[in-house]
């Protein structure tokens, strides 16, 4: 087997070649332990190694921890090539620490001292090199350490644009880590202003951070609204060649549209009347992409175009104000319910149950009720028929609760035992809720009982025994129907006693 090649590191390249090449694992372990001992011996010995040996030895270490085994030493000579100015050997460092040392290391602040000493530095790499340690630990600790330089290092004026993208996603990763140490503070309206930066990539670092941080401090961060919604306009208004490095598939930034819908799904629609038009003329705009036909055959193309398709129409019913939007969005959702995609099914009537709670678009809905009760009977996949389930449940009311009610009982006869339990308990809700004739309602329940009795809770049977209770003018229907159905049953069980 030919040697592998270790970044002119022929002794490590040696090494990995020999693990390959054992017939056991038992010739493995003596190779390994062969090799500890002779590192071992290196960092003890009188001869003091220089960078280049350092990062040899560690790097072995690595490899060795990464096929399955303890490395109890090598930590102080990780640490000590933190602050060699060659990248290769800062970066075998950084990444030795990242993987092996532990949080409550006694070399924890050698090593946070070591990565303040970089993100201070004049050199660009080695910042974004301590960057990415301090996201590949993300300790509690880390965030404790360093809450305060990153805000600053990601709004400076000499910060140059990859590294203020590892800086916002540093940070983002130490906010989900440690969400109580970060603060807004006084960078909050600076670091939104990084949304109308001239790279889109930083654009991109900055609107993941700043959905996020807004969940927590909306008024902190309400300035990034009308940013949020001017880029957006820019990415969706702006031609093939605009944007021509940052589209996929002839899908212009599809990641940041994403993101920056979501983004404004944390505030309600912008009081503003310029801003809201703006914002009402890119979810058109849109709504209007998704019904042109494709630009390419490619599944990359689809999942790019729906992936922004599905969180505008996300922002759409989140707003729930423009009922020619919800209703435009609810025609397009309804498209996608005969699709042969499995996961454009899902998506589609999970937005559409969101829809129908909407009074603007719950008529809408209602339209799709024939595709849907189809969708229930012949979806092989049970996730999608849960959604079909969620979704005849939330469009239901008084003028189809007959129609669906009926449907719903008719397939439990065959659904899936996951669902069953709560099926049971949504049919009778809609039979109680939606009930002008109490027979009707009786005869629900019965049947519910027959179908899937040991699916039907305390609360069902205590309910319909109440409601039969306090109405007279159903007693006597009830108490004749269950007679009824005990009689079928006695017969049955006479018949197979004798």
């Amino acid at each position: 087997m030919p040697a592998v090649k270790g970044d002119g590191m022929r002794g490590l390249a040696v090494f990995i070649s020999d693990i390959r090449n054992c017939k056991s694992k038992e010739a493995e372990m003596k190779r390994i332990n062969k090799e500890l001992a002779n590192i071992r011996s290196k960092f003890k010995g009188d001869k003091t190694l220089d960078g280049y040996q350092k990062k040899k030895y560690v790097c072995k270490l690595l490899f060795i921890f990464l096929l399955g085994n303890d490395i109890d030493f090598g930590h102080m000579e990780a640490v000590n090539l933190l602050s060699s100015n060659k990248y290769t050997e800062k970066q075998i460092g950084y990444l030795f620490i990242s993987v092996l040392i532990e949080q409550n290391s006694d070399l924890m602040k050698l090593i946070v001292q070591a990565i303040r000493n970089d993100l201070t530095s004049r050199n660009p790499i080695h910042v974004n090199l301590a960057l990415q340690c301090i996201s590949n630990i993300g300790s509690r600790d880390m965030a404790e350490a360093f809450s305060n330089d990153l805000p600053k290092l990601l709004v400076s004026g000499d910060t140059i644009d990859f590294v203020k993208q590892s800086a916002a996603l540093c940070l983002l990763k130490l906010f989900r880590t440690a969400p109580d140490v970060i603060q807004p503070g006084e960078y909050a309206s600076r670091i939104v202003h990084l949304l109308n930066d001239s790279h889109m990539g930083v654009v991109t670092s900055a609107a993941s951070l700043i959905e996020s941080l807004s969940k927590k401090w909306p008024d902190e961060y309400k300035g990034c609204v009308p940013l949020a919604i001017s880029r957006l306009s820019r990415i969706v208004t702006s031609t093939y060649t605009d944007l021509q490095d940052y589209t996929y598939y002839f899908v212009p930034a599809p990641w940041l549209c994403v993101k920056l819908l979501r983004l404004l799904q944390n505030y309600p629609p912008p009081e503003d009347p310029s801003n809201k038009a703006r914002l009402l003329e890119c979810l058109e705009g849109v709504l209007n992409k998704a019904q042109d036909a494709p630009k390419s055959k490619k599944v990359q193309h689809s999942n790019a175009k729906n992936a922004v398709l599905f969180e505008a129409i996300a922002l759409i019913i989140h707003m729930d104000s423009e009922a020619n939007l919800l209703v435009r969005a609810c025609n397009q959702l309804g498209t996608f319910l005969a699709h042969r995609e499995t996961n454009l099914r899902y998506l589609a009537l999970e937005s559409m149950c969101l829809l129908a709670t909407s009074e603007f678009s719950h008529e809408t809905v209602k339209k799709h009720q024939e595709t849907i009760i189809n969708s229930l009977k012949t979806e092989r996949d049970v996730s999608v028929r849960q959604r079909a389930v969620d979704l005849l449940y939330a469009m239901c009311d008084r003028t189809n609760a007959n129609e669906i009610v009926s449907e719903m009982l008719a397939y439990l006869e065959t659904a899936d035992y996951s669902i069953r339990e709560e099926m049971v308990l949504k049919v009778a809700i809609l039979a109680e809720k939606y009930a002008t004739d109490y027979t009707w309602y009786v005869d629900v329940i019965l049947k519910l009982i027959r179908i899937a009795g040991d699916y039907v809770s305390e609360e069902v049977w205590y309910r319909v025994i109440q409601i039969v209770v306090n109405r007279e003018d159903v007693q006597g229907y009830a108490a004749k129907t269950v007679f009824e159905a005990l009689q079928v049953s006695l017969y049955v069980l006479t018949k197979y006693v004798t």
